[in-house]
C-alpha cells in the first residue's frame, strides 16, 4: 500500500487551491444571498480543465479518473469554496459526463463531451420523483416506444441545474415494476437536449446553496430519439450506479472540505478571542470536539480516496455497453466500490456536521452572523444528511450488504 502523492496530483491540487483562493467565502456568501450562479468560477474551472477532468483527451477533456476529480473537489472545497467546490462539478461532470464516457455510444460522446469539456454545456440528472424518494425502483416516469423514438411522460423533484442545462440524463421506466423480472430491471436512461418545450420546471426555494437553482420538473409527451438511449434498455439501474457511487464519493469529500474550512476559520478565531483571561482556544471543552471530529474527517477522507481508487482501477464497463446482462454482471462484480463509498459518506457527513456545529460554538453569537460564513456552511453540510442518499439508507446498506444483517426496510 503506497500513500505517496504523485507530482501530477500535487499539480492538480495546487491549481485547484489557486482557483479557490480567487473565490473566497465572501464571494459565495454574496452569490448565496443574491441567488446568482457563479459565472466567473465556472469559466475558470472550465479553462483549467476541471469540468472535463474525467473526459478523454480525444473529446477535449483531461483524461483523468475519480482520484484526480476528488483531488480537485477536495482542494476547491477546503481552500475557500465550501460545498460549492463540489456542487457544480457534481451536477455536470459526475451526473452527465461520467455516464456518457462510460456508457455512451460514439455518436453520443462526439455530440456532448467536447461541449461539456469546454464549459459550453452544463448538464443535470433527473432522477428523484415525488412519490418514490429514495426508492428509485418505484419511479413512474414512463417511456413508450413509438417507431424509432420514445414518448416520455412523468414528473421529477429536486432537479438541480435544469434551468441552465443543455443536456439532461433522464431516468425512466421502460418496463413497469410489476412486469419486470426483478425490481432492478425495467429502468432506462435517456439523453435529452434542453431547453425543450415539453419539459417545464418551477423553482423550489431552499435553505442553502442558492448559487444554484433546484426545481420541480414536469415532462409531457416528450419525444426522444432511440439513438439517445444511454446504456442498455431496461438495465439502467446498473448504469445509474456509475453515477450514484461517485456522487457519494464527491459529497463525502465536499463534506470533509467544507468542515476543514470551518475548522480553520474557527481555530484562527479561537487563538485571538479572549473572554476572561485566556484565548478561548485553550479551553478543552472546545478543543476536544473539534479535534475529535477533525481526526474522524481525515479517516473519512482516506476512505473516500480508497473508493475512488477502487472505481478507477477495478470498476470498468464491459466492451459492449448495450448488453444489459454484461453491464449488470460487471457492475455487480465490483460491489466493493459501493461498500466503501457508502461508508465514506456516512462518516464524512456525520463528522462534518459535528465539526461545523462546534465551529459555530467557538464563534458564539458571531457564528450565527452571516459575515463569518459558518452559518452558511452549517446549512450546506446539513443537506448531506438527506442527499445524495439519507444517512439512514446508507446505514441500511452497510448493515445489510456489508455486515449481512436481515433487510429492515
Amino acid at each position: 500500500m503506497d500513500f505517496t502523492i504523485s507530482k501530477e496530483i500535487e499539480l492538480i491540487a495546487k491549481t485547484a487551491r489557486g482557483i479557490a483562493e480567487r473565490y473566497p467565502p465572501e464571494y459565495w456568501r454574496e452569490l448565496d444571498e443574491k441567488h446568482e450562479f457563479a459565472e466567473d468560477f465556472w469559466r475558470d474551472i472550465s479553462e483549467a480543465g476541471f469540468v472535463g477532468a474525467v473526459i478523454p483527451e480525444e473529446y477535449g477533456g483531461s483524461g483523468m479518473g475519480m482520484q484526480e476529480l476528488l483531488t480537485i473537489m477536495d482542494n476547491l472545497s477546503s481552500y475557500g469554496c465550501g460545498l460549492a467546490g463540489v456542487w457544480y462539478l457534481m451536477i455536470t461532470e459526475v451526473f452527465v459526463a461520467l455516464p456518457i464516457v462510460r456508457y455512451g455510444t460514439q455518436d453520443q460522446k462526439e455530440r456532448y463531451l467536447p461541449k461539456i469539456s469546454s464549459g459550453e454545456y452544463e448538464g443535470c440528472l433527473a432522477l428523484t420523483e415525488p412519490n418514490a424518494g429514495s426508492n428509485t425502483f418505484r419511479i413512474s416516469t414512463y417511456a413508450v416506444k413509438e417507431g424509432d423514438e420514445y414518448v416520455i411522460n412523468g414528473s421529477k423533484i429536486f432537479i438541480t441545474g435544469v434551468d441552465r442545462a443543455k443536456v439532461m440524463v433522464l431516468v425512466t421506466r421502460t418496463t413497469p415494476l410489476e412486469k419486470a423480472p426483478k425490481k432492478t430491471l425495467g429502468i432506462t436512461l435517456f439523453l435529452v437536449d434542453l431547453p425543450n418545450k415539453n419539459i417545464k420546471y418551477s423553482l423550489i426555494p431552499k435553505h442553502g446553496i442558492n448559487y444554484s437553482g433546484t426545481f420541480e420538473v414536469s415532462i409531457n409527451d416528450l419525444k426522444v430519439p432511440e439513438d439517445n438511449v444511454l446504456g442498455p434498455i431496461d438495465y439502467g439501474w446498473y448504469t445509474l450506479l456509475d453515477i450514484l457511487n461517485p456522487e457519494r464519493m464527491g459529497f463525502a469529500i465536499g463534506a470533509v472540505g467544507t468542515a476543514e474550512l470551518a475548522i480553520k476559520k474557527a481555530v484562527e478565531y479561537s487563538r485571538e478571542r479572549v473572554v476572561f483571561k485566556d484565548p478561548i482556544g485553550s479551553y478543552q471543552s472546545l478543543q476536544h470536539p473539534i479535534a475529535e471530529s477533525y481526526a474522524a474527517l481525515q479517516a473519512a477522507k482516506l476512505l473516500t480516496y480508497k473508493a475512488a481508487w477502487l472505481y478507477d482501477v477495478k470498476h470498468k464497463p464491459p466492451e459492449d455497453v448495450k448488453n444489459g446482462d454484461a453491464v449488470m454482471k460487471r457492475v455487480l462484480s465490483y460491489k466493493e466500490v459501493g461498500d466503501v463509498a457508502n461508508m465514506a459518506k456516512v462518516i464524512a457527513v456525520e463528522n462534518a456536521i459535528k465539526a461545523v456545529y462546534w465551529s459555530m460554538q467557538i464563534f458564539g453569537g458571531y457564528g450565527y452572523a452571516k459575515e463569518t460564513d459558518v452559518e452558511r456552511w452549517w446549512r450546506e453540510v446539513n443537506l448531506l444528511r438527506v442527499a445524495p442518499v439519507t444517512q439512514q439508507m446508507a446505514l441500511n446498506y452497510i448493515a445489510q450488504h456489508i455486515l449481512g444483517m436481515p433487510r429492515g426496510y
